[in-house]
């Protein structure tokens, strides 16, 4: 086990021999006689664990505890001391030891004990990686964008990462990427190693929601059989999201603002009330400004909540990116579907790029995923591109088709309605890089009608 543990105890004997298991399963240790000598080693080695004996000369082990603990609040410390000094190690349980074992005990109860510890600490560890691989995902250089609305947008975003206590509002249509941000403020925050947790106010009804915010104590309601802790009071020292705030009820808004000024509130069928020391972001899709105007959303807690507002273009307005992002998810799916696509034709690029997209970032990242299952790896051409998307170049080819240019002023040089009809099958068939399926069910005709259609063309 690759651990190291600090065994502080005045009698030799008990040191080689607890020294001996350990080394013996795998830790590395290191050993002192006394208090002085033990926080000595504790500051030069920082052990992953401490085996701390009550009774020490000079400093006793509850004042090596106490200062160990003011050094590193974090610190797994397990006490060792004699059955008539249990009311000490009581006390030491108070200040944060981990543990106590009472002497003599087996060296088997002892390796069982550390086991535990070391369990602690490797899900500390896993959490510690955790945190480095969201804030890692999460970056704000990670977020692609040309457009200088949403540079500057970022730019004031991670100003307003740094300040712990503001409050933030995003505001943009849905899937613009609105939890995405929430997520790189808070991972670039003072407060990236606590708690993320987040929640659509939209998702739930009204009950639900206010239980799943500020918990419940056992007999609030029918199906409270115990005592539940809210998402505020397991965010506490972190950060809690509410996407779709302008969803949330009037009680429930005076709640929030409540905690917002106070930090405080009760659980639902509580009389004693709860500290929380948290950081609000906020996100909507509607124009809170015009519910407030309506009476949908208290106008205090809109205040409140607005200290630093990020608004996120829509991808109509962002052309510049569309190509881009596209690139960036194809390659997040290489890697999660296990392919080699190599990017987009020309052809392909550009219908991207002119397509308005309706549902945003979140309809580019499917119509990709989708496109990727269903093709063979390679380039991806416009007649891989899902059926909405390649309409529009029909539409604009068709559209041109009957243009003016086409058309002379005079009666004898107009084009025959056959004539047009040939080019446009001409043009969607191009478009699907002739597929005749797929081109049939673009122009609304059955692929054997199409046949014959082509048939008839080759005779003339």
């Amino acid at each position: 086990m690759p651990y190291s543990a600090l065994l502080i105890d005045d009698e030799e004997l008990t040191l080689r021999t607890m020294s001996r298991s350990l080394r013996q399963d795998g830790f590395e240790i290191f050993t002192a006689l006394s208090g002085e000598d033990g926080l000595k080693l504790f500051h030069e080695e920082k052990p992953d664990l401490i085996l701390l004996d009550i009774v020490l000369p000079g400093i006793d082990g509850v004042d090596v505890l106490r200062q160990i603990k003011e050094a590193n609040p974090t610190a797994i410390v397990i006490m060792m001391s004699a059955y008539h000094m249990v009311e000490r190690a009581v006390e030491a349980m108070k200040l944060g030891a981990f543990d106590y074992l009472t002497k003599p005990f087996p060296l088997d109860d002892m390796m069982a004990t550390l086991h535990r510890a070391a369990e602690v600490l490797g899900l500390r560890v896993r959490l510690r990686d955790s945190v480095e691989s969201e804030k890692g995902r999460y970056n704000f250089g990670r977020i692609v964008t040309h457009n200088q609305a949403t540079i500057a947008m970022l730019e004031m975003a991670r100003k307003a990462a740094e300040a712990d206590h503001t409050t933030i509002l995003i505001q943009g249509e849905s899937g613009t990427g609105k939890g995405v941000l929430a997520r790189a403020v808070h991972y670039a925050g003072p407060r990236a190693a606590m708690p993320l947790l987040e929640i659509n106010c939209a998702a739930l009804p009204d009950a639900l929601l206010e239980s799943e915010l500020f918990g419940y104590e056992q007999g609030a309601f029918t199906d409270a059989r115990r005592r539940k802790e809210g998402l505020l009071e397991r965010a506490n020292g972190g950060t809690v999201f509410l996407d779709e705030i302008s969803n949330m009820s009037a009680s429930t808004q005076a709640k929030i603002l409540r905690v917002l000024e106070e930090g405080t509130f009760m659980r639902l069928g509580g009389t004693s009330t709860i500290k929380v020391n948290i950081r609000l972001i906020a996100a909507t899709n509607d124009q809170l400004k015009n519910a407030v105007s309506q009476g949908r959303f208290r106008e205090d807690l809109y205040y409140r909540i607005n200290v630093v507002q990020l608004y996120i273009p829509p991808l109509r307005e962002r052309k510049e990116d569309i190509v881009a992002l596209a690139l960036e998810i194809l390659q997040q799916f290489n890697g999660e579907l296990k392919k080699s696509f190599t990017g987009f034709t020309p052809a392909a690029a550009d219908l991207l790029g002119q397509y308005p997209w309706p549902g945003n970032i979140r309809e580019l990242r499917n119509v990709i995923e989708r496109t990727m299952i269903l093709s063979p790896e390679g380039e991806i051409d416009t007649g891989l591109l899902p059926e909405e998307i390649r309409d529009q170049r029909s539409e604009k080819r068709a559209g041109e088709a009957f243009s003016d240019d086409n058309i002379s002023p005079t009666g004898d040089q107009f084009l025959t309605l056959r004539a047009v009809e040939d080019h446009y099958i001409e043009q969607v068939l191009a478009a699907t890089g002739n597929n005749k399926t797929q081109a049939a069910r673009i122009l609304g005709i059955h692929p054997t009608s199409l046949q014959r259609r082509l048939k008839a063309r080759a005779v003339d």
